[in-house]
């Protein structure tokens, strides 16, 4: 009778890709592929995930602006976090 929607979701605060890669697939499994974007996922009984490396928040909140807005760019670009992605973004020149 009641539908779960994206007024409410559960955040994974991983601590390496290892962590983002499982729980990736394990909370993806038969949910839609189509809603998926910047570590958003929806699983299979319609429940929102975010899984979020933990360098993420830290490397978004950085002093230097500049690094951040790369980050931020690139993150916006994927669906799953990839965090050697994020790391190759904040030093590009």
């Amino acid at each position: 009778m009641f539908k779960f929607n994206e007024a409410i979701s559960f955040q994974i605060n991983c601590d390496d890709q290892k962590e983002v890669d499982y729980y990736w697939e394990k909370l993806g499994e038969g949910g839609d592929e189509k809603a998926r974007q910047c570590g958003w996922l929806k699983g299979k009984y319609g429940v929102s995930w975010q899984v979020v490396p933990v360098v993420l928040m830290k490397m978004l909140n950085d002093l230097d602006k500049q690094k951040s807005q790369k980050v931020m760019k690139a993150m916006l670009q994927m669906k799953k976090i990839d965090v050697s992605e994020l790391h190759r973004a904040a030093v590009a020149e």
